[in-house]
């Protein structure tokens, strides 16, 4: 899947940096001890209206080389044809990315993806006390957010909205690795959001052809009808027609247009 992304990765660079070329800076990160590059994606209109606050999109798996070329493409895109209000974009460039976007988990199969799983709480952690800070310093941005992954990184979208759901406003997970401690995460969905009776999110679900996570997306898609807190606006979208490859592409316009097109605002 990564090497599909690398490549049209390298294509799409190009592109965008003949309209809009990305900022990039790093944050030497007392949370995860170590300095991480964040790459930084400015909408049309950013350097012109210099007293406006645009909302930000954060997400995972945003280095150069990662899948930040392809989502800044797509948001280019819609924001030109008027199909999504114009959103920064940070993309944070991975790491050890399996330990930053697994939670802990008590199987050992798990435990065996990499040397190092279960930073999920640390990652969060390192956006909510070191990154987001320095985003609005830097930016000035307005006070809404979202937050768009795939796959792992997925799966780090929906734990953040069922442990942390205050962190963002719009949480967007294509084909969330569910599947992780014996789908423990998803299976504790039903009394989270019942103990969330006020919450007022927006999230996005979808999923291709994976067994495995499909599985798991469709218990998490019972829990919300089962259940959503009545502020909770939620899609559960499957394209069984995608696999885990293309999802991220196939899946992201319709995406960003449904959540965060022109009517759509927290």
């Amino acid at each position: 899947m990564k090497t599909l992304f690398c490549s049209l990765a390298l294509c799409l660079t190009t592109v965008l940096s003949a309209e809009t070329p990305p900022q990039s800076f790093t944050i030497d990160s007392k949370v995860l001890h170590e300095t991480r590059r964040i790459n930084v994606y400015t909408p049309p209109g950013y350097t012109e209206q210099g007293g406006a606050r645009f909302p930000v999109l954060y997400m995972p798996d945003g280095g150069m080389a990662e899948d930040f070329p392809h989502v800044t493409e797509t948001v280019q895109s819609l924001v030109t044809d008027g199909t999504m209000r114009p959103f920064l974009v940070v993309g944070i460039e991975n790491t050890e990315r399996r330990r930053d976007m697994t939670g802990l988990t008590r199987e050992e199969k798990d435990k065996k993806i990499a040397p190092h799983v279960g930073g999920s709480a640390a990652f969060r952690q390192f956006i909510r006390q070191e990154l987001m800070p320095e985003v609005r310093s830097r930016y000035h941005p307005a006070e809404e957010t979202a937050i768009v992954g795939e796959s792992l990184a997925g799966l780090f979208i929906v734990e953040t909205f069922l442990l942390e759901p205050d962190l963002f406003d719009t949480y967007i997970a294509f084909s969330p690795s569910v599947w992780w401690n014996d789908f423990s995460l998803v299976r504790g969905a039903a009394d989270r959001l019942k103990a969330e009776p006020k919450l007022r999110k927006t999230l996005y679900l979808t999923h291709a052809d994976e067994q495995d996570i499909v599985g798991g997306t469709e218990l998490l898609a019972g829990a919300l009808r089962a259940g959503a807190p009545p502020g909770l606006v939620w899609f559960y979208r499957p394209m069984p027609d995608e696999h885990h490859g293309t999802i991220y592409i196939a899946s992201a316009p319709a995406a960003f247009r449904t959540v965060l097109g022109i009517s759509s605002k927290p």
